[in-house]
């Protein structure tokens, strides 16, 4: 094989590689006496088929895998020799294909090859890096405010028969029919539903002005459509809704006592509480974890200064792109994105895809120094938790993981990640800081 460097600038390098005739025909012969010992042709004996017929039958066919496993280990043996680790796949392209797979003597098979290195630098030095981790508490109004939550769940209902205006909370039976500028629109229309008054789920404003309403009574509202509306014809308009209600309820919750713990499974009322406060617990040490993991990534951005694959930007660029213009379609942009204009956006959101590029560097480089992999435990346990997302599906799903090894990535990299996340916190300097749950939640500055 002889290789010859053609470009070396910066991460990118390029190679022409040429592989001998006689080494290229030699793999094909050995394949087809392979194919020959028992191959069954009429008029010949079976596995005594002649070299010239198996090439005339089958050396088209052969040649093509031939090439293509030639190609695949002059590639892998060119970056093995030279220690390239490349950003993505080699761009491979033949140069002259047509001479190697001709009827005519066979030439020497000489390809391009186009790649992007991964960038060589220093893990910076992590012991350095200090961490505020903010840490609340569930307070005790927080396990009451939960389990009233758990109770109201649990409600039944009862007729009101005495005549009374509907007041918040109830739940009115209503018939109602939507129009824009006097016109129906698709959708605006139902019967018997039920709607609680001054409830949530319905357009802002709807169930508000249900209060005060009575079995029997019609009534004629203008809500406001959201600019974010998911129908985009009807996004920011007025709409006019015709209403009857037909019949009130009243909701009736039952006591937090151990008859309701009882019957949510848990053996006392104070088995319940803890159950609730410990669960409470995880959700705001997760919320902790992530706003502790976003002051990392800040920090480690800001020390990942090096160069960065184009190939990998634009990549990262591309899956961010498609999801805007998804989202801009659907008319689901951010309410901030939508005053800019094409050019900011893609400016902006360039800045992120190469950040996201050069983190994702830094982390996959702290984990290969220290070792850090994900098990087939712990793969197999994530695949399962995936499965499980899709009951009665679960089969289909670990089949589809089998057979695509990309998926199966996209599965592995997030706990690879938070594997190294670990460890970086562990080797920084992290100090804990008590916060009420609004600070908790609170959302920080983006920083590029």
């Amino acid at each position: 094989m002889q290789v010859t460097e053609t470009l070396s600038d910066g991460l990118k390098r390029a190679f022409t590689v040429v592989l001998p005739a006689a080494e290229i025909e030699g793999k094909r012969t050995t394949k087809l006496t392979e194919m020959g010992r028992t191959m069954r042709l009429p008029g010949f004996r079976p596995g005594k088929v002649p070299m010239p017929v198996m090439k005339q039958r089958f050396g088209t066919a052969v040649m093509a895998e031939v090439l293509e496993e030639s190609v695949d280990e002059a590639t892998r043996q060119v970056l093995a020799e030279r220690n390239l680790r490349p950003a993505m796949q080699p761009r491979v392209t033949p140069v002259n294909i047509e001479g190697v797979m001709g009827k005519g003597s066979l030439a020497d098979l000489e390809f391009t090859m186009e790649l992007e290195l991964l960038p060589e630098f220093a893990v910076p030095d992590l012991s350095g890096l200090s961490l505020v981790r903010l840490r609340t508490e569930v307070s005790e109004e927080t396990v009451d405010s939960a389990l009233g939550e758990l109770a109201a769940r649990q409600r039944s209902f009862e007729d009101v028969d005495e005549a009374r205006p509907a007041v918040a909370g109830d739940w009115l039976k209503v018939d109602f029919v939507g129009s824009v500028d006097g016109v129906a629109f698709a959708g605006g229309e139902a019967h018997d539903m039920d709607v609680e008054v001054a409830g949530a789920g319905f357009i802002p404003g709807f169930t508000e002005q249900l209060v005060g309403m009575s079995a029997g009574e019609e009534r004629t509202i203008t809500v406001t459509f959201p600019e974010d509306y998911g129908a985009r014809e009807l996004a920011g308009k007025d709409a006019q809704f015709a209403i009857t209600a037909k019949a009130l309820r009243r909701p009736l919750v039952p006591a937090i006592d151990e008859e309701l713990a009882q019957k949510l499974g848990f053996e006392t009322l104070d088995e319940m509480r803890e159950t609730v406060r410990k669960r409470t617990q995880r959700e705001y040490d997760q919320l902790s974890r992530l706003r502790l993991k976003r002051d990392l990534l800040d920090q480690l951005a800001k020390l990942a200064q090096f160069e960065t694959p184009p190939s990998m930007v634009e990549a990262e660029f591309g899956a961010i792109w498609q999801r805007i213009e998804a989202d801009r379609a659907n008319g689901q942009l951010d309410e901030e994105d939508r005053e800019k204009d094409e050019e900011t956006l893609k400016r902006e959101y360039g800045a992120i895809a190469e950040r996201r590029v050069r983190l994702g560097l830094l982390l996959a480089e702290i984990g290969r120094q220290r070792g850090i992999g994900v098990s087939n435990e712990e793969l197999n346990r994530a695949l399962r938790m995936e499965a499980g997302r899709y009951p009665g599906q679960e089969a289909q799903v670990i089949e589809f993981f089998r057979k695509n090894p990309q998926a199966v990535e996209g599965v592995r990299g997030p706990i690879f990640e938070e594997k190294v996340v670990d460890y970086v916190i562990e080797m920084a300097k992290v100090e804990d800081k008590a916060v009420s749950l609004e600070e908790l939640q609170e959302e920080p500055a983006v920083e590029v």
